[in-house]
């Protein structure tokens, strides 16, 4: 069975989590769109493992993970995240893990582009920084440098030399920035094509060899940091949706047959961008506490509201989720009184259809009365408290799909399989 886990909010729905979970009856984890932008948590043993590139995968034993074409990879970084690994007792080589020849690569001056477009910018997008968007620019604009690229000396040096002559002048014109030299960095990522070539390979016949295997397509951010579907312009530069997990990886041939949508039990973005059910002061303090909200990439403190069901059902929509994960219920234990968002006005006018902007949207709530116990040890759903299943049942029964796991601690093990009545 393949199946595809996406986020159906803004991203930090908690993914790393429940791919790791998921990876035990895969066989192949792929990556398929984003950059180290993202980063996936995962608990083993009370000691925090993140990624930023390589799937959450990589910590099951016997397991294949993989970076599709979709990924737009900083060397740096991923040769960083592999030497940790290995630190840390998990063996990364080239039989499990895979980097496709067409991963465009992220270069020097795409972080700095990204950060000095954003200074000049009269509305700030919130971006990290990390060069994500330029280098997917670049790659529209057919003047990127691929994994394919980086590995070929020749190439390399042709390509690098040819994107400085254009860059460095719009640096120094435009950004009154010194630009950079092609000596520096082709050195240093002569030595990162050296690391990564031993992994990178045609991943599209690869994974044809491996057709009949199990895979699991690992989408990174939110559904609505999609490029064209999210609140557009405050997403990310590529499609999050699960229709991407094939065109980013090269496995078209492939069918899939479970989307598995994952969502907080509130909901939380980073940086800028309109959020309906947000929150202030001491509910905003009480999420970022109990939640620990801070990115696992930036260290940002995000921004934090009550679960929004409008969205999340237009999430469902797009990417046409057939079973859906909630996570982090357990944040909600000492909650009084939760609160739901169940339609929008703007203005006074309560809206009928999905909105094409959420700026301006007020949120129509519904309460739900809390559990105020702490549930983070169960592991049998019949064992929640009322309040907390009255509380996933108003879920369902909204956006029409079933809860199918449900998460109550960061722990690998604080999964608890929701039994059908």
């Amino acid at each position: 069975m393949n199946l595809v886990v996406v986020g159906l909010q803004w991203g930090d729905e908690g993914k790393g989590k429940i791919i790791d979970y998921f990876a035990r009856n895969a066989d192949i984890i792929v990556r398929f769109q984003g950059g180290n932008n993202a980063g996936h948590t995962v608990v083993i043993n009370s000691k925090k493992v993140i990624f930023h590139l390589i799937p959450s995968g990589i910590l099951r034993k016997g397991k294949i993970c993989a970076i599709g074409n979709g990924v737009v990879i900083d060397p740096k970084v991923l040769v960083e995240e592999i030497e940790v690994l290995k630190k840390e007792g998990i063996g990364v080589t080239s039989d499990n893990l895979k980097i496709s020849f067409l991963s465009h690569i992220i270069m020097p001056y795409h972080r700095i582009i990204d950060s000095l477009r954003e200074k000049r910018r009269i509305q700030k997008i919130g971006t990290t920084k990390r060069g994500i968007g330029p280098c997917y620019s670049d790659k529209i604009a057919r003047c990127g440098i691929r994994v394919i690229d980086l590995i070929d000396p020749g190439k390399f040096s042709l390509k690098l030399r040819d994107n400085l002559r254009e860059k460095n002048a719009l640096f120094r014109k435009v950004y009154n920035f010194k630009g950079f030299s092609f000596k520096k960095i082709y050195q240093e990522y002569s030595y990162y094509g050296e690391v990564l070539k031993n992994f990178a390979c045609d991943l599209v016949e690869f994974f044809y060899r491996m057709r009949k295997k199990r895979f699991l397509f690992e989408g990174a951010q939110g559904t609505f940091l999609d490029v064209d579907f999210g609140t557009y312009p405050f997403v990310t530069s590529s499609s999050t949706l699960w229709a991407n997990s094939l065109v980013g990886s090269g496995a078209s041939f492939l069918k899939i047959h479970k989307v598995l949508g994952v969502a907080k039990a509130y909901t939380t973005r980073v940086g800028e961008g309109p959020f309906p059910t947000e929150v202030k002061g001491k509910m905003e303090n009480y999420f970022r506490k109990w939640g620990k909200e801070f990115g696992a990439t930036t260290n940002r403190p995000r921004r934090c509201g009550w679960l929004d069901l409008v969205l999340l059902k237009r999430a469902v929509k797009l990417n046409n989720v057939t079973e859906i994960v909630i996570t982090k219920l357990d944040v909600l234990d000492k909650v009084k009184e939760i609160k739901v968002c169940v339609g929008y006005r703007k203005g006074k006018r309560k809206l009928d259809a999905f909105p094409s902007d959420l700026e301006e949207i007020s949120p129509i709530y519904a309460k739900v009365k809390g559990w105020q116990k702490s549930i983070t040890s169960l592991r049998d759903y019949r064992l929640l408290p009322l309040s907390a299943k009255k509380y996933l049942e108003m879920i369902e029964n909204y956006v029409k799909r079933k809860i199918t796991f449900v998460s109550v601690g960061e722990a690998r093990e604080a999964v608890i399989k929701k039994r059908q009545s």
